[in-house]
């Protein structure tokens, strides 16, 4: 948990909750996890 928790904070738009909806937030830390994925497997 605290690993992925680090790797998301490379992420500056899910430093702070700037979105209204939760809807949007979630599919930003969705996004923010598939890039992580991606990066770590084209390598």
């Amino acid at each position: 948990m605290e690993r992925t928790v680090s790797w998301l904070a490379g992420f500056r738009r899910l430093h702070r909750r700037h979105e209204r909806k939760a809807e949007h937030f979630l599919a930003f830390t969705d996004l923010a996890a598939a890039l992580i994925c991606y990066r770590r497997l084209a390598r």
